[in-house]
């Protein structure tokens, strides 16, 4: 197993980098297009026959169609990632400032399970962050590639377009198998993974019930956030253009409160 961290800003430090993983002869992930040179590097370096994605986000799709044509390997991913990926996709002005573009390229939906070089990698569709979001699990070895299921025991702030209650949903699936490493592509976690991934779910159940509950007794998302004491991180709902907020998370669970029982 290798670990490599890609990260890339035009002033400073990265604001957020990215992990790609390789077992092997397979990647998971591509990470972000800006440091295409050091992602395809590390795919020769290390022959990669195969590229597991665990989302279509331009981060972790980043190199795909590069790596893909370069080594002249298959690249697999849940079934709405290929067709997403078939044509290119819009992404907002920071998305494209950090990370840059996925180029369009062909997918080949995901088997039940890729046994290569004596690893058994098994997808499990992890919807919520993404549509499309899966992780994969090797049982043998006790590892979870998880994508952006994880992040953080606790979050901030969502995308406008997840959905809570399918993060939740994801999270008790996935907690229902046995794993320690937890190769999270933000925050990794190589000890007691699965504890981690369960606060999150603590969390998350924990704020989707005190949202649900206001928003019962007829509160709008203003007056729930203030009830809740619930801030916004000013700079990243500003520098993202509102695509990313504390509001969006409690809008999603205004707008799914009863798809889940906490």
């Amino acid at each position: 197993m290798d670990i490599y961290e890609l990260g890339w800003s035009p002033i400073g430090r990265p604001m957020m980098s990215v992990y790609v993983y390789v077992v092997r002869h397979v990647m998971v992930d591509t990470g972000l297009s800006h440091m295409r040179d050091a992602a395809c590097e590390i795919a020769d370096r290390h022959r990669v026959n195969a590229v597991l994605l665990t989302h279509h986000h331009e981060d972790h799709s980043g190199n795909a169609a590069a790596i893909k044509y370069r080594r002249k390997i298959p690249v697999y991913a849940h079934p709405l990632a290929c067709r997403k990926m078939e044509a290119p996709f819009s992404v907002f002005p920071y998305q494209h400032i950090m990370w840059g573009k996925t180029d369009p390229l062909k997918v080949q939906p995901l088997p039940e399970v890729l046994e290569q070089d004596g690893f058994s990698f098994y997808p499990l569709h992890t919807p919520g962050h993404s549509k499309d979001h899966t992780v994969f699990l090797e049982p043998d070895r006790g590892w979870l590639f998880s994508g952006d299921l994880y992040l953080s025991d606790r979050i901030k702030y969502f995308r406008a377009d997840e959905n809570i209650a399918e993060q939740i949903k994801s999270l008790r699936k996935v907690l229902a198998y046995d794993f320690n490493a937890l190769f999270c592509a933000h925050n990794p976690k190589i000890e007691n993974g699965k504890a981690c991934l369960k606060r999150k779910l603590d969390y998350l159940e924990h704020f989707y019930g005190s949202v649900a509950e206001l928003a019962d007794q007829g509160l709008d998302e203003k007056r729930i956030m203030r009830r809740l004491k619930l801030k916004e991180v000013l700079f990243i709902r500003m520098m993202c253009f509102g695509n990313v907020s504390m509001k969006h998370m409690v809008r999603s669970v205004i707008k799914t409160r009863g798809q889940v029982s906490v």
